[in-house]
């Protein structure tokens, strides 16, 4: 068996492979079920904003102009996929490697933390997500989007089957579901959807601390 970070080396590199063709790779699914989930997230985003976990940047173009964006991501190779995309799009943004499970920001430095498709994909979910909601400010928006554990359960079972395939080889899963830990962690759900046979999960929740808490201003 493989210690952590042989497991980590190998699977950075598997991203890095993917780098170059992962765009063509998500077209598909894109298109098939993601449908305008991605607006859906980044459209709500606010004040000083992080992605985890960025990948290719897919993202980018989607965020409101005025959000200061930083992002993260593990792999060198689709972090120069993104940064190549930015500059096309004319997108400022602070493009830095960094591991997700350890971020490297102070305790609420963010208003809104972003991550797309890619928690299904991150060995350590749970502390992930307690790292995002570290670094995002009481008050905050924490906006999620992954494909996750169907709500049916022929699907379901079928999605267990495939993890154990998957999961071995580069770390994909299927059978997971952020949902129930962000309820645990006592953030407040404001926006909730699910669709594709629940294949698709995307919320919006505020995590606890002063209602009346807003935006820090953008520095110029």
């Amino acid at each position: 068996m493989l210690d952590s970070s042989a497991r980590d080396n190998r699977l950075r590199r598997y991203w890095d492979r993917q780098a170059g063709s992962y765009d063509r790779q998500m077209a598909y699914v894109e298109r098939r079920f993601f449908a305008d989930t991605r607006e859906w997230v980044c459209g709500q985003a606010i004040g000083t904003v992080l992605e985890v976990a960025v990948g290719t940047g897919l993202n980018l173009h989607h965020y409101p102009r005025d959000v200061e964006l930083t992002g993260v991501e593990w792999s060198p190779s689709m972090l120069e996929v993104a940064r190549r995309r930015a500059a096309e799009i004319g997108r400022d943004v602070d493009l830095q490697q960094g591991d997700a499970r350890s971020l490297r920001f102070p305790d609420g430095h963010f208003d809104t933390v972003v991550c797309t498709f890619s928690l299904c994909a991150i060995e350590d979910d749970r502390g992930t997500l307690t790292e995002m909601a570290r670094v995002l400010r009481p008050g905050g928006l924490l906006l999620l989007a992954d494909h996750v554990a169907s709500s049916a359960w022929p699907v379901r079972a079928l999605q267990r089957l495939v993890d154990t395939i998957t999961v071995p080889m580069f770390g994909e899963r299927y059978s997971r579901r952020p949902f129930p830990m962000v309820l645990a962690m006592g953030f407040a759900i404001e926006r909730h959807e699910r669709f594709k046979l629940g294949l698709i999960e995307r919320l919006a929740a505020r995590k606890p601390g002063d209602p009346d808490a807003v935006p820090r201003p953008i520095q110029p």
